[in-house]
């Protein structure tokens, strides 16, 4: 069994960012002094190097699921963790002190703090090749594209022949590693975003087709070939059904449309789609924290097959301004918070 080793006797406190109600936004974050969390069973301590915000931090702290989210206030945001061993709690095998890891804490957070605490079982190794902004990048946003696009039937290991795949806000967090991740699937990719992101769509990130989300075919989803959609990530806000309606797939397999943020109208259409057996149907996406689509997005990124967006790096003492660049929505990849450097 194995032990838990204390923090440095002169590290009892730690620098941390956090909010003491719903609402606010970047003015609602305070910088605070407050005690090293310890590890419990199970769990391991993080020295943080790196956080990476998704909107679902930002919609945690607007209340959007109360009374269910946060759990208690004051509440310390981020659940993508990038950093090192700092200790481990009792039961946990297979991390040493220093080991340079990666930890998605959802929907806890802690991520804006000097250290964190993470499930063992959903920390994996970070290499070297993968710094720590990378890493930090991928537990939330990687994996939900990962399993969006399984749900659509376009994930790595289906079987041929290839989807039509379609991803729309193709350069947010979650929408550039999808695009990416299809293309890996051998899958045919247009995707939506906007006219300034055009070039980093198609080109970095290999879509085979780019549109300007403004334009009026951007708009109505249309495909410059013509194609009509076998799998759909959504990924930008709510768009009526008969959108999506009118490009996907016709015959015996229709055409999915999984949302990853959906709205009520959306779930009501997901429903009426499940009681009336439609070939054409939407589906809510559901996230599931995984070590192993973890493990595997990591290899990946190693090998320079999937490469994560970073949209511009923060200091800790400069949070609230990144926390911001996340809620304007025009972030490109991914907002990321260093911490530990020097301020």
């Amino acid at each position: 069994m194995a032990t838990t080793p204390s923090p440095p006797p002169s590290a009892t406190t730690m620098r941390a960012v956090q909010y003491d109600g719903y609402g606010g936004g970047a003015e609602g974050l305070k910088h605070v002094e407050v005690p090293i969390p310890s590890p419990k069973k199970g769990e391991v301590l993080i020295k943080m190097e790196a956080a990476s915000i998704n909107p679902i931090d930002w919609k945690i702290q607007k209340g959007m699921l109360r009374p269910f989210l946060p759990w208690k206030f004051p509440s310390i945001p981020a659940c993508d963790l990038a950093g090192e061993v700092a200790a481990v709690g009792g039961g946990v095998r297979g991390f040493e002190l220093g080991d340079k890891v990666i930890a998605i804490n959802f929907p806890s957070g802690g991520g804006f703090a000097e250290y964190a605490v993470a499930q063992a079982s959903l920390t994996v190794a970070r290499p070297p090749e993968v710094s720590a902004a990378e890493g930090a990048c991928l537990p939330l946003a990687a994996v939900t594209a990962l399993q969006a696009l399984r749900a659509a039937g376009a994930g790595l290991d289906d079987a041929p022949p290839p989807k039509n795949v379609l991803v729309t806000a193709a350069s947010g967090g979650v929408g550039h590693f999808a695009v990416q991740l299809a293309r890996l699937g051998g899958h045919r990719v247009t995707a939506t975003c906007g006219a300034r992101n055009l070039s980093l769509v198609a080109g970095e990130l290999g879509a085979d087709e780019a549109l300007d989300y403004a334009t009026p075919d951007g708009a109505a989803l249309r495909s410059p070939s013509g194609r009509r959609y076998d799998a759909v990530v959504h990924c930008a806000p709510h768009l009526p059904w008969q959108v999506f309606d009118r490009v996907l797939a016709e015959g015996d397999t229709g055409g999915v449309v999984v949302d990853i943020t959906p709205s009520p109208a959306a779930l009501a259409t997901a429903l009426l789609h499940r009681v009336t057996f439609s070939k054409k149907r939407l589906t809510p996406f559901m996230f599931s924290p995984s070590k192993a689509d973890m493990e595997l997005l990591v290899a990946m990124a190693r090998q320079g097959k999937l490469k994560p967006a970073v949209d511009s790096c923060h200091l800790l003492s400069d949070a609230p301004a990144a926390w911001a660049r996340s809620m304007g929505g025009h972030a490109t990849g991914k907002v990321v918070v260093k911490i530990g450097e020097e301020e």
